[in-house]
């Protein structure tokens, strides 16, 4: 199944909007992270407008599926995502990133609706993921466990841990992404440490694998629709993207894991955004 042409338009100007919020967030809030935050909003868009079963309305549903931003150094995307749905006032992203507001730099899960773990120590997001998805086999439930990770952050051995578990409980229900903008905090994420190779990483770990352009809305969308990728086995999906996608100052460049919009850049940063195919 793929896209009609009038639900990509729809979805392609919810990045734009969601984009466009990120640049004022990060103004207000002087907040690092944003090309972090850019580089997975085409993810975030289409699993919770296309692909996530959840009501905003009821987010504590026993049913629902369960999203996890284990990369919670991105939460900025995540609220503006959130907020962009339905499970939360939209000017409650004013309070982004400020002192005493509602939305911490990292996901707070008792701050607002949506949250469902508090993350940021990098590493966590996979292993509770596959704690929520194993009671999902144990309850016999049919909801799915989506992790978004980072690439850097498969340098920590918990991911490892992880992943050996999931395959091992067979799994179907874990659906990993990871984020390969190939850039992390200090330097270009191989090197660091080489990751390059994740794909057979996952695959000798007993894991179903694909590679796509995350920024690619009909090849994200055709891939979660058709989960999962092999029965009884855990999925990871290795998402190509580009670190501060939308802004070509901010695309591949590290200064923006730490730098902040500047008012004077606002309007060219809003009109490129508008601009974009």
């Amino acid at each position: 199944m793929d896209l009609e042409k009038d639900t990509y338009i729809d979805l392609k100007n919810i990045t734009k909007e969601i984009r466009k919020k990120l640049i004022y967030m990060h103004y207000k809030a002087n907040a690092s992270h944003i090309g972090s935050a850019f580089s997975i909003v085409d993810l975030l868009t289409v699993l919770y407008f296309k692909i996530l079963n959840i009501d905003p309305n009821n987010p504590t549903d026993p049913e629902r599926d369960r999203f996890i931003l284990s990369k919670g150094h991105a939460a900025s995307a995540w609220y503006a995502i959130l907020a962009e749905r339905g499970f939360f006032d939209k000017k409650i992203l004013e309070q982004y990133g400020i002192d005493n507001g509602l939305l911490p730099e990292h996901p707070d899960r008792l701050s607002v609706r949506g949250i469902e773990a508090s993350t940021g120590s990098l590493g966590h997001g996979l292993p509770i993921g596959v704690g929520i998805a194993l009671a999902g086999k144990i309850d016999n439930k049919k909801y799915r466990t989506f992790v978004l990770m980072s690439d850097g952050e498969c340098q920590e051995g918990s991911i490892w841990e992880a992943a050996i578990s999931a395959s091992r409980f067979k799994l179907d229900n874990l659906i990993g992404i990871i984020d390969a903008n190939k850039l992390q905090a200090y330097e270009k994420t191989d090197n660091i440490q080489s990751i390059s190779s994740l794909i057979n990483k996952f695959k000798d770990f007993g894991w179903e694998v694909i590679e796509i352009n995350g920024h690619d809305l009909k090849e994200i969308f055709v891939t979660l629709n058709n989960l999962p990728l092999r029965r009884n086995k855990p999925t990871m999906i290795i998402a190509n993207t580009i670190k501060g996608k939308g802004i070509k100052i901010m695309e591949n460049n590290l200064e923006w894991h730490y730098k902040s919009p500047k008012k004077e850049q606002i309007e060219e940063f809003i009109k490129e955004i508008g601009e974009a195919n």
